[in-house]
C-alpha cells in the first residue's frame, strides 16, 4: 500500500503553505533537473475550469494518438489520480520509488507536501517518453510548484475569488498570480475573464511579448442547438455538445479547442476528427457527473437521480444554479436537494446564494478527517443566511436516507461544495 509512505512524505509538510520557487528549484537541481526533459508542455492556470481543460485536452491528444502525461490536483479517491504517466496512472510501485528517491535527495530540508510531489511527478514524466504534457497549477501560479517550466503553450481559465488567504482578496491581485505562469514569447490561450482580469493579464502578458489568444477577440464560442461554434481567423468549426454536462463546459471545450490550435500552429497533428472524437469521449469525474451505478444510486427509489460536483465557489455556485435552471424547464422536472460540506477557507454562503431559489432544501454533511471545514451546524448557518432551509447530518448517507424519509420521491439530489467530499462520495460508491 502507498499510504504509509505518503503519510511520511505529509509529515515534511509545513504547517502554513509557503509560497515560493526556492525550494523547487533545489530540490529539482539535486535530481538532475528533470524538468528540462518534458516534452512539449501545456501549462494551466485559472480559478474554474482548469481540470476540465486538461482533461478535453487530453482527450484531444489521445484521440489523435499523442502520449500524454498529465498533472493535476487535488486527487479524488487515490492520490495516482494526480499522476497520469503516458496515458497511464502512475503505478503504487513506481509512485514509491519516486517518492522515496525525492525524499532522499531532500534530505532533512523543508519542502512542502505539495513541492515533493510536484517534483515526483516531474521526475515520473522524464523517465518515460511521451508526445505532450499537460500541467495543472495547483494555487495561484507566480510562486505555484508547477511553475518551473517553459511551455509550449500557457493556458488562463476564468479567475475569480478563490484561495484569498494566500492569494489575497483583491481580483487583481489573484489575476495577477495567475497571470504569473506566462512566459516571455511563449503563446497564451486566455478563457473568459472579467474586464479587471482580462486587463492585468493582458499587461503581464505585454512585458513578456507573449502572443495572446483571447475567447471573444482572438477567437470566439457561440452556443447552438447541437453543440457550439468555434471561430479564429483561421479555423471555423462546428462542433457537438461536450460530454461533461453544463453549460459552463462550452466555454472550457472551447478554450481546450483554441489550445489546440495552437498546439497545431507548434506542429501537432491533432485533427478535426480527433478534436470531436475528444469531446465525445472526455471523462472528469465529479463535475456535474451523473452518478449511474453504485450503492448510493441504487439504494434511491425508481426515477431518483445523484449528481456530484466539487466546485467550492461563488462562480461555480453560479454555473450550477444555470444547470438547475435547465432543469426546471424539463417537461417533468424533478425537486432538487443539496447535499454539500465545506472547507472554512471557503466562502459558503457565496457558492450558496446561486443555488438558494433552485432548492427545496438542503442537508449539510462533515467533511473528511484531517480537513479545517465547517460542522453541518455551521453550514446549516450558512445556507440559512441565503435563505435556503438546510438539516445537519451525520454524514452522507444520513442526509441521504433524512431527504428519502422526509420527502416526496422521485427527486435530484446534487452532493457539492468540496472535490475532498465528492472524493469520499466516489469511494463510498465504489
Amino acid at each position: 500500500m502507498i499510504d504509509p509512505l505518503l503519510e511520511r512524505v505529509m509529515r515534511l509538510h509545513p504547517k502554513l503553505i509557503d509560497l515560493g520557487l526556492g525550494r523547487m528549484d533545489r530540490l529539482l537541481m539535486a535530481l538532475g533537473s528533470p524538468e528540462k526533459k518534458l516534452p512539449p508542455i501545456v501549462h494551466v492556470a485559472g480559478t474554474n475550469g482548469k481540470g476540465s481543460l486538461v482533461a478535453y485536452l487530453r482527450a484531444m491528444a489521445e484521440a489523435a494518438g499523442y502520449r500524454v502525461h498529465v498533472y493535476t490536483s487535488p486527487h479524488l479517491v487515490r492520490f495516482n489520480e494526480r499522476i497520469r504517466v503516458a496515458g497511464e496512472l502512475i503505478d503504487d510501485g513506481t509512485l514509491d520509488e519516486i517518492l522515496t528517491e525525492c525524499e532522499e535527495a531532500n534530505g532533512e530540508q523543508p519542502i512542502t507536501f505539495f513541492e515533493i510531489t510536484t517534483v515526483s511527478a516531474y521526475l515520473a514524466f522524464a523517465r518515460v517518453p511521451a508526445d505532450l504534457a499537460i500541467i495543472e497549477v495547483g494555487m495561484g501560479g507566480r510562486y505555484d510548484a508547477t511553475n518551473v517550466i517553459l511551455p509550449a503553450v500557457s493556458a488562463i481559465t476564468p479567475i475569480g475569488y478563490d484561495h484569498t488567504g494566500f492569494l489575497g482578496d483583491k481580483l487583481e491581485g489573484i489575476a495577477g498570480e495567475k497571470a504569473g505562469i506566462l512566459k516571455r514569447a511563449v503563446p497564451a490561450v486566455i478563457g473568459r475573464q472579467r474586464e479587471l482580469s482580462a486587463g492585468v493579464v493582458e499587461a503581464e502578458a505585454a512585458k513578456l511579448a507573449a502572443p495572446l489568444f483571447r475567447m471573444g477577440r482572438e477567437w470566439q464560442v457561440t452556443p447552438t442547438a447541437s453543440g457550439f461554434r468555434y471561430e479564429s481567423d483561421l479555423l471555423a468549426l462546428d462542433l457537438p455538445a461536450p460530454a461533461l454536462a453544463g453549460a459552463h463546459q462550452i466555454d472550457n471545450a472551447a478554450t481546450a479547442v483554441a489550445c489546440i490550435e495552437r498546439l497545431r500552429a507548434a506542429r501537432f497533428q491533432i485533427d478535426d476528427k480527433a478534436v470531436r472524437k475528444g469531446l465525445g469521449s472526455v471523462e472528469w469525474p465529479a463535475r456535474l457527473q451523473k452518478l449511474s451505478r453504485g450503492p448510493l444510486v441504487e439504494a434511491l427509489p425508481p426515477g431518483c437521480e445523484i449528481w456530484l460536483d466539487g466546485g467550492h465557489n461563488e462562480d461555480c455556485g453560479l454555473a450550477l444554479a444555470r444547470m438547475a435552471s435547465d432543469w426546471a424547464k424539463e417537461p417533468a422536472p424533478l425537486p432538487l436537494y443539496l447535499v454539500f460540506g465545506m472547507l472554512t477557507t471557503k466562502d459558503a454562503s457565496g457558492f450558496l446564494r446561486p443555488l438558494a431559489r433552485h432548492a427545496m432544501a438542503a442537508r449539510a454533511v462533515p467533511f473528511p478527517a484531517g480537513h479545517s471545514a465547517y460542522t453541518p451546524e455551521e453550514a446549516c448557518a450558512k445556507a440559512a443566511d441565503v435563505g435556503l432551509d438546510c438539516v445537519p447530518a451525520n454524514g452522507i448517507g444520513a442526509a441521504l436516507e433524512d431527504l428519502l424519509a422526509t420527502q416526496p420521491a422521485p427527486m435530484r439530489i446534487l452532493i457539492c461544495g468540496s472535490l475532498y467530499l465528492a472524493g469520499e462520495v466516489l469511494a463510498r460508491n465504489g
